[in-house]
């Protein structure tokens, strides 16, 4: 998987010229309300999360106000849209104008399912994680596996298995059925498939 797929943090100051400053000037004038300073917009999430705390969960986000708080989501974390959708939603009046706002977001490339399940891919093979936990990782996230199909089938997963169990049981080749039972059982946890489990654990430090 190259670097190169996954840009830099979204930048928020081109996010807010290119869908919102003109909104934001316009409500701010119709409502005649003070401009909001970068930094309270930047923090929107936080103060969203704060009121939880100390009033009933505010209701009704549309136009700039759920605009803003998107581009607050998307500078923080990278989200699948469905996530991305459902964080919305929270507090979003319409789930119609979230999805347009979304498919928006996304066509733009702010939003990125392929860099998310590239993202999940590269996370999980870094935990020690074989390719039918990744599977369910990208499930959790509604990902489509395709996405990262030729990813997956670059990675040596017999040579990740064995290098996990090195760590975790050391080059030993045991020849006892338990001990042997016992790093099954912990590489099938991890996610690995019996193929490469029973190469991982039978492999010698010598072997190719």
């Amino acid at each position: 998987m190259s670097q190169a797929k996954f840009p830099k943090l979204l930048d928020y100051q081109k996010l807010k010229q290119q869908f919102g400053e003109q909104e934001t000037t316009a409500y701010q004038h119709s409502t005649s309300q003070p401009a909001e300073p970068e930094s309270d917009i930047a923090n929107d999430e936080h103060a969203f999360n704060a009121e939880q705390d100390l009033a009933p969960k505010p209701q009704g986000l549309t136009g700039t106000r759920l605009r803003s708080y998107a581009f607050a989501v998307l500078t923080r974390k990278e989200y699948s849209k469905a996530d991305l959708i459902e964080k919305l939603m929270t507090y979003a009046q319409s789930r119609e104008e979230v999805l347009t706002l979304v498919d928006e977001l996304s066509a733009n490339n702010y939003q990125s399912d392929q860099r998310v399940a590239e993202m999940t891919v590269r996370s999980q093979v870094r935990r020690g994680k074989g390719p039918n936990r990744i599977k369910l990782a990208l499930r959790a996230k509604q990902l489509d596996r395709a996405l990262v199909q030729e990813d997956i089938a670059e990675i040596d997963w017999y040579e990740q298995a064995y290098q996990l169990k090195v760590k975790k049981y050391g080059t030993e080749v045991s020849k006892d059925p338990k001990i042997k039972a016992k790093q099954i059982r912990f590489l099938q946890y991890r996610g690995f498939e019996m193929d490469a489990i029973m190469k991982a654990i039978s492999k010698k430090p010598n072997d190719d």
